[in-house]
């Protein structure tokens, strides 16, 4: 496929569930791609309808063609005296957008809004995300890489 960085970009989400009798939850988001994990921060006393405006980074590197590129977003409430609850989770296929910024340099999906499934598999509320992927350029070394084309040159 290719290789490059993958920016995931966090808006808010609406419509949450929430386990807290005591007070407002507090949640953030644990995105995974791949290995590679990153996490927002906490939204403070935002309830059901947090906002981040956050820009997470994973670097692409796959050699592998015909290969699902998956996103999964795991949104949780911070506790202070307990583990952290979840809340439900989104999983969004970024192949495409990867795809295409490895044929044009650059991709962008537009900020959308993603369904939260539960722990029980029903929907509770949505989450808003954009994603922007930028190509690596690299350098051949044995030859001239034009339009996809490896160039040679025999006498």
């Amino acid at each position: 496929m290719g290789r490059g960085l993958l920016e995931v970009h966090l808006v808010d989400a609406k419509g949450l569930g929430g386990t807290d009798f005591l007070g407002k939850i507090d949640p953030y988001v644990i995105v995974q791609y791949r290995s590679q994990e990153r996490k927002t921060s906490t939204a403070r006393d935002a309830g059901r309808n947090p906002s981040w405006n956050e820009v997470l980074k994973f670097q692409i590197s796959s050699t592998a063609a015909n290969v699902q590129h998956k996103l999964l977003l795991r949104i949780m409430d911070h506790d202070n005296f307990s583990s952290d609850d979840f809340l439900g989770q989104a999983t969004i296929n970024v192949t495409d957008v990867i795809s295409i910024g490895m044929e044009k340099g650059n991709s962008e999906m537009s900020p959308a809004k993603y369904s939260v499934v539960t722990a029980d598999n029903s929907y509770r509320g949505a989450i808003k995300v954009g994603i922007t992927f930028t190509a690596a350029t690299e350098v051949e070394e044995d030859g001239v890489q034009v339009g996809g084309w490896m160039h040679s040159y025999r006498d």
